[in-house]
């Protein structure tokens, strides 16, 4: 029996005779009959291997998975289309509520209502123009674009609105088209401009200035909304509003007056807040107000670009308002104190001392808005005391050249006196500990990336130091290789945190020099910040470069690149942190005398410093011990970790704080010597020093030139920036004079010592600045302030120079 045993259980068995009578077989006739008497055999038959495979396949299992992988596929592709579309029609709806948004604060509703209505409506159902109900309705030439119709109103008004409408492409069409324009006879304008944002703008970088714009006027925005007052339209710094349009508005004069106080007291707030982020003299700006109140005409001004705008002798006037007004003073004209006063609001206000002359009006009387709404005031021009007028007096602006320095007192009484008496220099403290601190963050994400980065137990042993500060000056400054991996960790500084003891030691740092710093008109803490931040501005330009493709995928590369472009200071944070440390400890203890003078009043400093740099070397000693104090010891480990670093840092300290010195000539000569080295050699002659060596030297020079170039910015920055240090500078000088600490007068030569300062010194450096070509727009920039300054200082500057002189000598009276 050859059948597979594992088929026992499937036997099937036949009867020889009962097969022969199956119709399934066939069988021969033979001569005995196959039955059971004659063949009395069974067959047994068993399934095989063979039968099995004929009749078992996987091509149903196989038929189901292509199905349901086919259904998958189709799923998958509808899911995804359905995303696709989700997303799209999201963006749409976002961006048509966008449009819409900033429609509605372009438009009044009425005119936006009928901007739809007009861009909207069909062919031939538009026809000639009347007007009805005291209301223009508009009908224009028939529009042949039939598709815009059938866009949504949203998009239709965006295409209005960035494109124009289709029937004004030719000028034919412009003049057969109706404007859309209304009188609107009862109404209140406002002027609003920022008072000396001009010259606060040209110390700034472009996203400072528009930081400041945004904050400000989103605040007015939402104020105007709380009064019922239109929006109008912005231009450079001037906020312009209307009240008594769309709808008419009774009370648009006391409306417009309320919105103006209010925005007086947000901005004077913003300001002092926003300086802890925007840096110096923020505090100090405020706004002036000008309102009028009459007919106007308004309508859209329909061209390339659509906007609301309004006409008339009454914006002319609230105009003129502004101009002629005064810093934190809301001055309104006849017109709209006789609106107030019918109201009941005649203690609001007060008239002004002075007539003031309106081109085409000639002599008219004006009034000031009262801050506080109580009894009318006598005619004075101001709204109370300037609340900055006791922190200028109490930051040397007075004159008065006794330093918190020179009072005996230990460092925390002086700390504390100083920010009690000077909310001033507390703002500057919050914006100095708040940029440091961001420069900071980068190393010590470089240094997370370190696991064993080992920590000096007393660096104030480590150092060797010299004779004196001048003996480690260097010719030029070796900065780290490019590292991928370095530059990785610092690309993601923004996760990188300070902890609070590193945070609390570095404001009390900032205080403690802040404290150090004497009440000299010029060589002050203000002005230390103010080099801080025309030093980070200088290094914001290097660290951005323009020139640098930053379409490569690579972040590497990119970096790489700007390693290259910037003669490895973009790759370095503890360059880029030590820039803005020299730039605020460079003048501490500075004593508001030249250096030769310094010298005769203090021989022992003479001696120590070798009659050199005295003023200079004195800063970086008092800077450097006050930082190797052990209660500093947080903030230590974070600026340096190890030896290496601490000889890096100090060097570069030493180098940056000894190049603001210009009038020594030793230090001029190799400061000569090394920028001839690096940008003016022979590329025929035979090299001196090596590629990488040439790269430190450039490197060393873009250092010492940020810090020489922002030492002096208020001569590169807008004139009334200049004139305030300059004027600064000769108070401090002059108060030497008569206290018999200088020999000249020096308003005998200060009108020619000036110009020659520009010949001589501030002209070259910007033009060096540019030669460097790392610091973008900004050499420009600076070149072009310092040469428009000296122009106008020859013209104006010996009348300037009395003047300066008679101020001085009535502060003393």
């Amino acid at each position: 029996d050859p059948h597979a045993p594992n088929y026992n259980s499937r036997p099937r068995r036949y009867n020889v005779s009962s097969i022969q009578q199956s119709d399934s077989f066939t069988f021969r006739e033979s001569s005995i009959p196959l039955n059971k008497d004659y063949c009395p055999y069974t067959l047994t038959v068993y399934p095989s291997d063979t039968l099995r495979d004929e009749f078992i396949t996987y091509k149903p299992a196989l038929y189901t998975a292509c199905v349901a992988l086919a259904f998958i596929l189709i799923s998958a592709v509808a899911i995804t289309y359905d995303c696709v579309v989700q997303r799209r029609l999201k963006a749409v709806l976002e961006s048509a509520l966008e449009s819409r948004a900033i429609v509605s604060s372009l438009f009044p509703a009425n005119v936006r209502d009928r901007l739809f209505e007009q861009e909207g409506q069909p062919a031939g159902e538009k026809s000639g123009a009347g007007v009805a109900g005291g209301e223009m309705v508009e009908k224009a030439p028939a529009n042949k674009d039939h598709n815009m119709a059938s866009h949504p109103a949203k998009l239709r008004l965006k295409s209005f609105l960035h494109e124009g409408p289709k029937g004004m492409a030719n000028n034919a069409s412009v003049m057969q088209s109706k404007p859309i324009a209304d009188l609107f006879p009862h109404s209140t304008v406002l002027f609003a401009d920022i008072a000396g944002f001009t010259a606060w703008s040209s110390e700034r970088e472009p996203a400072q200035v528009f930081m400041l714009l945004q904050t400000i006027f989103h605040f007015f925005d939402n104020i105007a909304r709380k009064w019922g007052v239109f929006k109008v339209e912005t231009i450079g710094d001037c906020y312009v509003a209307v009240t008594g349009l769309p709808d008419p508005q009774p009370d648009h004069a006391i409306r417009m007056t309320k919105f103006a106080r209010e925005c007086l007291r947000k901005v004077t707030d913003l300001t002092h807040k926003l300086e802890s982020t925007l840096g110096p003299d923020t505090g100090d700006l405020s706004m002036r107000f000008g309102l009028h109140s009459g007919p106007v005409t308004a309508g859209v001004l329909r061209g390339e670009k659509s906007q609301f705008q309004l006409f008339g002798d009454t914006v002319n006037t609230a105009s003129r308002m502004e101009s002629t007004g005064k810093k934190e003073n809301i001055q309104i004209s006849q017109t709209t104190a006789d609106l107030l006063v019918e109201a009941g609001k005649e203690a609001w206000i007060r008239p002004r001392d002075e007539l003031v002359s309106i081109k085409g009006k000639g002599q008219i009387q004006t009034y000031w808005v009262n801050l506080k709404m109580g009894p009318a005031n006598s005619g004075s021009s101001t709204n109370g005391t300037d609340p900055e007028s006791s922190e200028r007096s109490s930051n040397g602006e007075d004159g008065d050249s006794k330093g918190y320095g020179q009072s005996g007192m230990s460092r925390p009484q002086m700390t504390s006196l100083m920010l009690s008496q000077n909310r001033r220099t507390k703002r500057l403290v919050d914006w100095q500990t708040d940029i440091l601190a961001r420069l900071l963050k980068p190393i010590v994400a470089q240094r997370d990336r370190k696991a064993n980065a080992e920590f000096l137990s007393d660096p104030s042993n480590v150092l060797e130091k010299g004779d004196c500060v001048l003996d480690e000056v260097a010719e030029s400054l070796v900065l780290p290789k490019f590292d991928p991996h370095a530059a990785k960790a610092q690309s993601g500084t923004a996760a990188a945190d300070l902890s609070p003891a590193v945070m609390s030691q570095l404001r009390d740092f900032v205080e403690t020099i802040a404290a150090r710093y004497h009440a000299n008109p010029f060589h002050n803490f203000e002005h230390a910040s103010h080099v801080t931040m025309s030093a980070s501005k200088l290094l914001n330009r290097i660290v951005i470069p323009e020139d640098v493709n930053y379409q490569r995928k690579s972040a590497k590369a990119i970096a790489s690149d700007l390693h290259d472009y910037t003669y490895g200071i973009t790759s370095d944070p503890l360059t880029q942190f030590t820039v803005l440390f020299c730039a605020l400890i460079h003048d501490v203890e500075h004593a508001g005398v030249s250096n030769s003078q310094l010298g005769a009043e203090n021989p022992a400093m003479a001696d120590k410093y070798r009659n050199r740099s005295l003023a200079e070397q004195n800063s970086v000693d008092v800077a450097w011990d006050t930082l190797m104090q052990p209660e500093y010891h947080n903030l230590q480990q974070c600026i340096f970790t190890n030896e290496s670093e601490l000889k890096r840092f100090r060097q570069l300290v030493v180098n940056s704080v000894m190049a603001t010195d210009i009038f020594d000539k030793e230090s001029k000569s190799l400061r000569n010597s090394r920028w001839d080295k690096a940008f003016h050699s022979d590329p025929q002659a035979e090299l001196v020093v090596s590629e990488e060596e040439t790269i430190n030297l450039k490197a060393t020079i873009v250092i010492e030139h940020i810090i020489q170039a922002a030492d002096v910015a208020h001569t590169m920055q807008h004139w009334h920036v200049y004139t305030k240090w300059n004027e600064r500078l000769f108070e401090e000088m002059y108060h030497a004079y008569e206290n018999g600490r200088s020999v000249k007068d020096p308003s005998e030569g200060w009108y020619n010592g000036e110009l020659w300062f520009f010949d001589n010194y501030v002209i070259p450096l910007a033009k060096k600045l540019d030669e460097c070509n790392v610091f973008g727009v900004s050499s420009d920039e600076g070149l072009q302030y310092a040469m428009a300054n000296r122009s106008e200082w020859a013209v104006k500057g010996k009348e300037m120079v009395d003047e300066m002189l008679q101020r001085i000598k009535q502060k003393e009276q």
